[in-house]
């Protein structure tokens, strides 16, 4: 595999037939676990339609086996009541004839002295009068009047034979009365004989065996009413039924709910119905019983099949699976590896005589082994790989395709592979192993090394100068260190800090810093040695480390001094020409520390106290160290001091910060009219400590933000309590940092500290130097612009120091320009600071400006400035910063002095 050639575009992947869709659906129905689940369907839909027509036929067998049984009921019963009515109409025909041949009185001993008189248990015979006068009964119950009785009005009022039959009445000894007139000889109403019979005694054939134990057998009259209905065990009467049609079997529910076959039928020679009855749920419990067993079998039956053909389609499921998923990885390995753009070789083992693998057999490639390989497939397929690919036997590679034929453990590997006549590429190998033999998938990965090579270097190096950044210098360092421990030699680190690049920074803009930064560290490195290392420490600080050293100073001395003096060449960036210095700090080991850690703090603190003096090298000496400490020691004081300041409820002499206001004055009539807002810190311990000191330490460590907001409104209410005082008003001024100025929420805090203290806004003016605005000079437009439109003036703090340009000044929304001290110091007898001052003035007077001068100190400034028209000054001459009382003294005199 060595002898790869060049890479190449992968040639389109060999396309396979495909079948139709229809030809593909045929055929995976003709699949076992598809087949097999649509013939048992088939089975089971046969299975239920037979279980339901088996139902259907026993449910109508059933049901004409029902009306059978009711209509046979109903003949039965017919038969039964035709028989016993009979026997009553006979009784009565019997009790007539009696009365007319022997009188009403001897009737009824006429009949028992012939046997022929009726049982008294079952049927109570009586003989009545035409008055409604019981005159003879049997049994024997006395006499009684019966003219009320409904059977007596209806013969009374009636002619004819008719019988009648009556409701059932009474409450403990119920009775149907059965009755016919009786006529006198002449024809006439003589009276009535009647015959009461039981109601149990019209359903006493009821019988459970038969008819169940809801089944009905009855008596009901033609005006609806029951004379008597047996359900069961229980004998009712009175009840009123519907009966539409005689003759005629129904379902219905008559008297108690109970569902029923129920058919009527007339009784001949009475008024009367003869109703039965079989309940359905009995006449049906048979058939709903081989119901349920239908059910339950074709339910078994059913649930036996899906359980077999669930478990054979399953297994022929995960076989058809199987198959599929072996043709489908099939094609997809052939698809795969034909669009791929990894190499892939199907080697198929070789055994050895001693059992180990002693070559392998190209099975098959795809199109990128060929171009990786520059050879076809036709001629690779069934070759030994040590025929076709002789030069893989001494790489390493032979070894790995072995050991995974023979382990099983898949492997992998990157190498360098040389493929004249182009360029070395690196390629990776992944080795797996298959039945009989490996696979070996190769891949070009030389644009991921260069990838991987590029992220290495810019994660050691610094973006804007490619020079090491400081992972890679601690990295260098060490190492320095422990080749200097080992051969007893030295190492140097110089510590440098551009001089000025803030200035550039700040007033050109950070591309001019940027491109100030590459130049100067080009600069820097063709000074050194070919083994010294020159990296960016962060922001304008850069570190020198020269290893194999002599541990000499003096040595190293020249090539410091050589850096130093091409730093401060001057550098054209934006088209202007700037120019910036270094101060470095020096350090050597084992001489100022035995470690990277040590060595970079040593370093550090010599290049301070080489800032001192600027554009100069100090090598370190231990003293240097003790400015380090005091350092921190004031920084805590400091943040102590704003904490008790901020403190709510603070009194003035629990506060270690004041003010001292520098009075303004008009040079042309000498009137006050603003200060300046000075803050000084009086330490308890070290006493007063000047602002050059510790403002410098603010700004660092950000803590000058809460200081200038505590000095505004310091400021703002000391000028509030003048005004509330009666003074004249003046303007009071305050300096605001670079920081401050950055900082989103200034506005905010001087509308608040405006708005706390009551201060008008026009009574309140800001200092800004020139390189603080020109840091980001569209936004601190617009932050000055709000200013200006809450009524708060603006002022161009040290004006000239900076690099603002003209074009930049006039959009600036100020008041005022403050021509820097340095120009004011040597006003009397430079003509330089005279032209400048004079320019200033002139070119503020132009933009409708007024200008101020500050560092006032001689009557010969102050000469200079009035003859040339500087409109107001500020310094020695006429005060010294003072306290806040003296002030007021100033101003209660100029009240005085002011004519009344």
């Amino acid at each position: 595999m060595d002898t790869l050639v060049e890479q190449g575009s992968p040639r389109p992947a060999r396309k396979q037939p495909r079948r139709s869709p229809l030809a593909r659906w045929l055929g995976r129905a003709l699949d076992t676990h598809i087949s097999l689940p649509l013939f048992a369907l088939l089975l089971v839909a046969g299975l239920w339609i037979a279980t339901f027509h088996m139902i259907d036929a026993d449910e109508r067998s059933a049901r004409k086996s029902a009306h059978d049984a009711t209509r046979e009921l109903l003949d039965t019963y017919e038969a039964q009541m035709a028989r016993s009515l009979s026997g009553i109409d006979q009784t009565l025909r019997m009790l007539k004839y009696a009365v007319e041949v022997h009188g009403p009185n001897e009737a009824l001993p006429a009949l028992a002295a012939k046997g022929l008189m009726p049982p008294g248990l079952v049927f109570q015979v009586a003989i009545t009068d035409d008055t409604g006068r019981v005159v003879a009964s049997n049994p024997g119950s006395g006499t009684g009047n019966v003219v009320r009785a409904a059977w007596f009005a209806f013969h009374r009022d009636r002619d004819g034979d008719t019988p009648f039959v009556s409701t059932t009445y009474g409450g403990d000894e119920p009775h149907v009365v059965f009755s016919r007139r009786i006529n006198d000889a002449d024809g006439r109403f003589a009276g009535v004989t009647t015959v009461a019979v039981d109601p149990a005694y019209f359903t006493s054939s009821y019988e459970q065996s038969r008819q169940g134990k809801h089944g009905l057998l009855g008596v009901a009259g033609m005006d609806t009413l029951v004379r008597a209905a047996r359900v069961g065990e229980h004998v009712s009467w009175g009840q009123r039924v519907a009966i539409d049609r005689h003759d005629v079997i129904t379902l219905a529910t008559h008297l108690d709910g109970e569902l029923r076959y129920t058919s009527a039928r007339p009784l001949n020679g009475f008024p009367l119905v003869a109703l039965v009855g079989l309940s359905e749920p009995e006449q049906m419990a048979d058939y709903r019983q081989q119901r349920r067993n239908w059910l339950l079998g074709a339910s078994v039956g059913t649930a036996l099949l899906v359980m077999v053909v669930t478990l054979v389609s399953a297994w022929s499921w995960q076989l058809a699976k199987a198959r599929r998923r072996e043709r489908l990885a099939q094609e997809t390995y052939a698809a795969a590896s034909e669009a791929s753009l990894d190499a892939f070789f199907v080697l198929r083992t070789v055994p050895g005589p001693d059992g180990g693998v002693s070559d392998f057999v190209i099975e098959t490639i795809n199109t990128r082994a060929e171009q990786l390989t520059g050879l076809p497939k036709a001629r690779m397929e069934g070759k030994p790989m040590s025929v076709m690919l002789p030069t893989y036997l001494g790489t390493g590679i032979f070894d790995d395709l072995s050991a995974v034929a023979t382990d099983g453990k898949a492997r992998e590997a990157e190498w360098l592979a040389h493929l004249p006549p182009g360029p070395d590429r690196w390629l990776h190998r992944q080795v797996v192993p298959v039945e009989g033999g490996v696979v070996a998938i190769v891949r070009d990965i030389t644009e991921r090394k260069l990838t991987e090579q590029r992220i290495r270097h810019l994660a050691h190096h610094d973006d804007l100068t490619g020079l090491p950044n400081r992972s890679l210098l601690r990295d260098r360092l060490g190492q320095a260190i422990r080749d200097a421990e080992r051969k007893g030699g030295s190492v140097g680190l110089a510590f440098i800090d551009l001089d000025g690049f803030k200035l550039v920074n700040d007033g050109l803009g950070h591309n001019a810093g940027d491109e100030l930064l590459k130049v100067v560290g080009e600069r820097m490195g063709r000074c050194l040695r070919r083994n010294d290392t020159l990296a960016r420490f962060g922001g304008d600080e850069f570190v020198i480390l020269l290893p194999d050293l002599t541990g000499d100073p003096m040595a190293i001395t020249p090539l410091l001094e050589k850096v130093r003096t091409a730093v401060t060449e001057p550098v054209e960036v934006e088209g202007q020409e700037v120019q910036v210095s270094c101060s470095m700090g020096v350090v050597l080991y084992p001489r100022d520390g035995e470690d990277a850690n040590t060595l970079m703090m040593n370093a550090d603190a010599a290049m301070y106290r080489a800032k001192e003096n600027k554009n100069s090298f100090q090598f370190y000496a231990s003293e240097m160290n003790a400015s380090v400490e005091e350092k921190l020691v004031l920084l805590e004081g400091l943040r102590s001091a704003l904490d008790a300041c901020l403190e709510p409820g603070c009194r003035g002499g629990d506060c270690q910060f004041s003010l001292l206001y520098q009075p303004k004055v008009d040079l042309r009539t000498g009137r006050l009219f603003g200060v300046e807002a000075l803050i000084r810190w009086n330490h308890p311990e070290h006493g007063m400590i000047s602002p050059l000191r510790f403002i410098g330490l603010a700004e660092e460590s950000g803590l000058i933000v809460p200081i200038g907001e505590w000095v505004v409104r310091t400021a703002c209410a000391q000028a509030q309590a003048w005004r509330a005082a009666g003074l004249p008003p003046l303007t009071v001024s305050v300096n605001v940092s670079a920081r401050q100025f950055e900082e989103k929420r200034l506005v905010e805090r001087i509308a608040d500290a405006l708005r706390d203290t009551g201060l008008p806004p026009e009574a309140l003016e800001v200092e800004v130097t020139e390189s603080s605005i020109m840091r980001d000079l569209a936004r601190s437009v617009d932050k000055m612009r709000e200013l200006e439109a809450m009524g708060v003036s603006l002022s161009i703090d040290d004006f000239g120091t900076g690099y603002s340009s003209l074009s930049a000044l006039k959009s600036f929304p100020i008041s005022r320009l403050k021509i820097d001290k340095s120009f004011v110091s040597d006003l009397a007898h430079s003509a330089d600071d005279q032209a400048i001052a004079m320019a200033v003035i002139s070119l503020g007077h132009k933009l409708n400006l007024r200008v101020i001068a500050e560092g006032v100190e001689t009557e010969q400034q102050r000469d200079f400035l009035r003859a040339n028209d500087c409109d107001e000054m500020q310094g020695y001459l006429f005060s010294r910063p003072v306290p806040a009382a003296r002030i007021a003294e100033m101003l209660a005199t100029t009240l005085a002095s002011e004519p009344a």
